[in-house]
């Protein structure tokens, strides 16, 4: 019998977001361990959103293994965030964890003041927190979820940044997580598409505004990718065959994706603002 290739995990299903990476089968590669550090960050401080888990927690623990104190900002994955701290941790960084709704302004507040009482500086903020909610048509897309997804993939990144941008020094950055569907569209998720979308204009609009104050702002648009987002999102079935539609046939793992926001964090991407990388499997996109 011939390998079927349109499967590339095991069914799973988790009822509640943001998922669990503990709960996953397989559990996604996203702790860095292949990943050498050469000091690219060295003594920096980045606030990580969405940074318990997936690519959030990929990145928090390549930045430490460059010399970075990581705060990592999560919804209430309390299990997930204890073990990306005891990475981050392991690196001989500092590591402040921070929960809470960044949908909630006075929340990326506090965000602010704790990082800036707890390392009095702010280099590098990484803009990660997402959720999604499938629907098959635009009438199923509530006002309530329509304004909840926007609220938490958009709003609160606009927020944090506004609220992080006077307290970036000069070489400091920004990098937002956008996505494929910000490029090809997506049918069954219209609201997380759009919102993805909004992220690529605000990320290339800042970046021109932030220029002549010599602070660069990028983003990064994962394809597939294996996170508790994925079986805390959809049934089954679409897990079972997640990421096999693209060229390399599989999804990508964390530890696949976050080299990209180490390179747009450091000085090695020091003349690139207002740029999108696509670690997508091999999708085409253009724009």
């Amino acid at each position: 019998m011939p390998e079927d290739k349109s499967k590339t995990l095991p069914p799973q299903h988790q009822d509640t977001q943001p998922g669990r990476e503990g709960q996953m089968d397989p559990p996604p590669e996203s702790d860095a361990s292949a990943y050498v550090g050469s000091g690219k960050l060295r003594d920096k401080v980045a606030i990580v959103t969405g940074g318990d888990s997936g690519i959030g927690r990929s990145v928090a623990i390549s930045f430490a293994k460059e010399g970075a104190h990581v705060v990592i900002v999560y919804l209430d994955e309390h299990e997930d965030a204890q073990h990306t701290i005891q990475q981050v941790e392991a690196q001989k960084v500092q590591c402040l964890a921070l929960a809470g709704d960044l949908g909630d302004e006075s929340f990326a507040e506090q965000v602010v003041r704790s990082t800036l009482d707890s390392f009095g500086r702010i280099d590098i903020l990484v803009n990660n927190a997402a959720e999604q909610h499938p629907k098959e048509k635009i009438e199923d897309i509530s006002s309530s979820q329509l304004e909840q997804t926007f609220r938490t993939n958009f709003f609160s990144m606009f927020n944090l940044s506004r609220l992080v941008v006077p307290h970036l020094p000069e070489g400091g950055c920004i990098v937002n997580s956008t996505s494929v569907t910000a490029y090809r569209g997506s049918a069954h998720l219209v609201d997380y598409a759009s919102s993805k979308g909004a992220i690529v204009a605000f990320t290339r609009s800042l970046a021109q505004q932030l220029a002549k104050r010599k602070i660069r702002v990028n983003a990064v648009a994962p394809g597939p990718v294996w996170t508790p987002l994925i079986p805390s999102t959809f049934d089954e079935e679409h897990v079972e065959s997640f990421g096999a539609k693209v060229p390399l046939g599989r999804p990508g793992q964390p530890d696949e994706i976050s080299p990209s926001y180490v390179f747009l964090a450091s000085a090695d991407a020091s003349y690139m603002t207002g740029q999108v990388l696509h670690p997508n499997g091999g999708e085409i996109i253009n724009g």
